[in-house]
């Protein structure tokens, strides 16, 4: 039987991805830099077919069991092969046999069950080497470690690792080792005086839990004497339980030459803190680190000698503790007096008592940035701070909870040392304050803060630096770069800046960073008084891309200053809108659009090419005639008005047409208006022109006096040069009087899209107007006369004839 159809789909889907991983190539080779990349692909066995060129290769994180004597064979000039987060349980003797270029070998968090000694061996040039984390139980190096003489870094171990022997490392007696780490199990069991007597580190990681045998520290430090150790850190010192024990866990700290100690995790009781401490401040430490560890109070802490661990430390660091109570854990300050640079880094602080400045009397470099400290406990008004923190030159409070600048500058007005000042991340400048500050101070952080313009009036103005970066900030103060001549780095990165003012004046500024704001012009005068100005960046902005910011841009090529510290990355147009997402660096103009000289050139030439150009079509298009007859026209029109405030008519209407329609005008149009009771007064050219009188008078006097104009429209109208002036002096009335008067009568069909250009008003009238058609049906001709006679309303109401009137006029003047 068949399996169902919908059984066979899921299965060629199935075989489909299946094909489909199979065919996606398991690693990512770079050729040109000879690097493999085939991290997490789920590998259960080394890819066939790498290039034996290789001279990087990451197999991390994949689900490889066992290396076989092929699976590198051929790579000869492997450097780099990194085999952690895998499986592997299994080496074979002869696998890195090809590669005896190797320098970096990671076969960290494996299952390693032996530490793989006989493949180690061909490996002479070997530098560092990480095995730890493996399932091996025995530390034991065999003689294979003696022949890799330049090994600099070995880290091994695991969690199953709880004996360490003496001889475990006797091999590395004579391998100058730079760091050397071992991890145990979560208690070691035992460990064998002299095992570490062998070693020749500068730097000693151990991550082993002591919590079941404290007493094998002492005899760890004692193998340490002597040795060239610089660097000591402890992971997990006691990992599940406080140290209870009266012995002193740490004596023979201070017969080591180790200049740096770290505590990372592990937990930490008062009384084990004094142990270090006292032994601490015998030794050479300079460099103490509590990273991480889980602090609480002993609950029989034994007082005497209290007061006396004050070690003379240049830097101490304590990070990452959930109980600030160790900043005061045998409840004084004093084993803070003696540190040079203190770092109290997210350590849920959030309280300074009086006393405690007093006691930091020493410190020249303090950073208390990640905690909880607000201003009313960092600045108390009952505190004495006249004289304390004398030598402080470093102050970093960055990533509190602060609002008031003014609270910051009281606080650090009488240092008389302080220079720095790190306030970022906090929320302050959004107070309207008005602050005093030290007068020392030049370097001031405040990015990631919400700074406005009137916080500029609360900003020192001894500073040579400033950073208002990702502040909020939308305008800037001009007056206070007036005031703060010193200024000579400013970054303003990540604002809301609309605008960059044209007189921003700071003479000594070298450094602006204003990239991510809101602004989209700058020109050649943005900057103009700034004279020392060598770096600015000023990309990721909604830039204009015109001739400003081209001739801005090629000023600063030009010149070589100041130098675009982010060009041409993130430089994007964003107007006009054809350039939009276009890179600023591919924007060129046309040749003439941002040179002004040759437009200017380009432009008086063309100018004088049109002048030229239009007197020339005046002439040859009697443009004079024109104007003339303009004139004529205003000086009637108007000239006429002065006499009476009423215009009076002495036609009912004017009649325009061609010399070949003239024969229909007699016999038709004449005959029927000119014959009804009372007659219409019509205005013919070859009837009723004053004889002598100018044509252009005779037509500009009778159209005027006319309430009407009728214009036959035929063929021959169109080729007649006077009808085109009648149309026109006509046209020039209607601007006046209005549309209305004039009449439009189409003895024959025209197109009046084939009419000359010259007949514009016409064209324009034809598409605008509804005119009326001589029909050539007799049948259709009554009603064709009847809406002509309603176009000229009833006759009669007509003032005298144009010759009486004139008479009329001269006699009055």
């Amino acid at each position: 039987m068949r399996p169902p159809a919908t059984t066979r789909r899921v299965w060629c889907l199935v075989l489909l991805a299946l094909a489909g991983d199979a065919a996606r190539p398991p690693c990512h080779i770079d050729a040109g830099n000879g690097t493999g990349l085939c991290k997490g692909q789920g590998l259960a066995q080394v890819p066939s077919g790498l290039p034996g060129g290789l001279r990087s290769l990451d197999l991390s994180y994949n689900k490889l069991r066992e290396i076989t004597a092929g699976d590198f064979a051929g790579m000869t000039q492997l450097r780099r092969l990194d085999l952690g987060y895998n499986n592997i349980s299994r080496i074979a003797p002869d696998a890195f046999l090809s590669n005896l270029l190797l320098e970096h070998l990671r076969l960290f968090n494996n299952s390693l069950r032996h530490i793989p000694a006989p493949a180690l061996r061909p490996l002479v040039n070997l530098r560092w080497l990480d095995m730890s984390n493996n399932l091996y139980r025995s530390a034991a190096l065999d003689g294979a470690f003696g022949r890799l003489r330049q090994l600099r870094e070995l880290s091994l171990g695991g969690p199953l690792l709880r004996d360490i022997s003496w001889g475990d490392f006797a091999v590395l007696k004579d391998t100058a080792l730079q760091k050397f780490a071992i991890k145990s199990a979560s208690s070691l069991r035992w460990y064998e005086a002299g095992a570490f007597s062998w070693l020749n580190t500068t730097e000693l990681w151990c991550d082993m839990a002591l919590d079941e045998n404290a007493t094998a520290l002492p005899v760890m430090l004692r193998d340490l004497r002597d040795k060239p150790l610089d660097y000591l850190r402890f992971r997990n010192l006691f990992e599940f339980t406080y140290y209870t024990g009266n012995a002193d866990p740490f004596v023979g700290l201070a017969e080591l030459r180790i200049t740096k100690l770290v505590f990372y995790r592990g937990k930490f009781n008062e009384n084990l803190l004094r142990f270090a401490l006292l032994n601490v401040q015998r030794s050479s430490v300079r460099d103490l680190a509590l990273v991480a560890i889980d602090f609480a109070r002993s609950p029989r802490w034994n007082s005497s000698g209290v007061g006396a661990a004050t070690p003379r430390l240049d830097r101490l660091l304590l990070q990452d503790i959930s109980n600030p109570d160790i900043l005061r854990f045998d409840w004084t300050f004093t084993w803070l007096s003696g540190v040079a640079a203190l770092s109290i880094i997210n350590v849920n602080f959030n309280y300074v008592p009086c006393d405690v400045w007093s006691e930091l009397r020493n410190v020249e470099a303090l950073d208390i940035s990640s905690n909880r400290l607000e201003d009313g406990y960092i600045y108390n008004q009952r505190c004495h701070y006249q004289g304390v923190m004398p030598k402080l030159e470093s102050f970093i409070l960055a990533t509190n909870q602060l609002l008031s600048l003014a609270v910051v500058a009281a606080l650090t007005r009488t240092w008389p040392r302080l220079t720095r000042l790190d306030a970022s991340h906090n929320a302050l400048g959004s107070l309207q304050e008005t602050c005093q500050w030290s007068h020392t101070l030049r370097w001031l952080a405040l990015h990631h803060n919400r700074v406005t313009v009137s916080t500029f009036g609360c900003l020192p103005t001894t500073l040579e630096y400033l950073d208002l970066s990702y502040s909020q900030l939308d305008r800037l103060d001009m007056g206070y770069f007036t005031r703060s001549p010193r200024l000579q780095e400013l970054r303003l990165s990540g604002n809301k800046i609309k605008f960059i003012p044209s007189e921003w004046r700071c003479p000594r500024l070298e450094v602006l960073a204003i990239d991510g704001n809101s602004f989209g012009v700058i020109n050649r005068g943005s900057f103009v008084n700034m004279p020392r100005l060598i770096s600015l960046a000023a990309g990721n902005n909604p830039y204009h891309c015109t001739c400003d910011l081209y001739l801005f841009l090629e000023e600063t090529r030009q010149r070589g200053r100041p130098t675009l510290a982010d060009w041409p990355h993130n430089w994007t147009c964003y107007h006009p809108e054809p350039l939009l997402d276009t890179a600023v660096a591919s924007y060129t103009p046309r040749p003439l659009e941002c040179n002004v000289p040759a437009l200017v050139a380009v432009a008086v030439a063309s100018t004088a090419v049109v002048v030229a150009a239009c007197a020339v079509l005046c002439w040859k298009l009697d443009a004079g005639w024109y104007l003339r007859a303009t004139y004529r026209l205003v000086r009637a029109k108007y000239g006429r008005r002065r006499v009476g405030t009423t215009r009076r008519c002495s036609y009912h209407a004017f009649i325009s047409y061609s010399c070949a329609d003239a024969g229909w005008v007699r016999r038709e149009l004449l005959q029927r208006l000119e014959s009804t009771r009372p007659p219409y007064r019509l205005c013919i050219h070859e009837r009723d022109f004053t004889p002598g009188r100018w044509i252009i008078d005779n037509i500009v006097e009778n159209i005027e006096r006319s309430a009407k104009v009728i214009f036959v429209l035929s063929r021959s109208f169109v080729d007649s040069e006077w009808c085109n002036y009648e149309l026109y002096f006509a046209h020039q009335r209607a601007v006046g009087l209005g549309s209305e008067d004039v009449i439009l009568v189409v003895k024959e069909p025209i197109d009046a899209r084939g009419l000359p250009r010259r007949f514009a008003r016409l064209r324009k009238m034809l598409g605008s107007k509804t005119y009326l058609e001589w029909p050539h049906e007799p049948g259709r001709r009554p009603f064709f006369w009847l809406q002509l006679r309603s176009l000229l309303g009833s006759p009669g109401g007509l003032g005298p004839v144009t010759g009486e009137e004139e008479t009329a006029v001269d006699a009055t003047t």
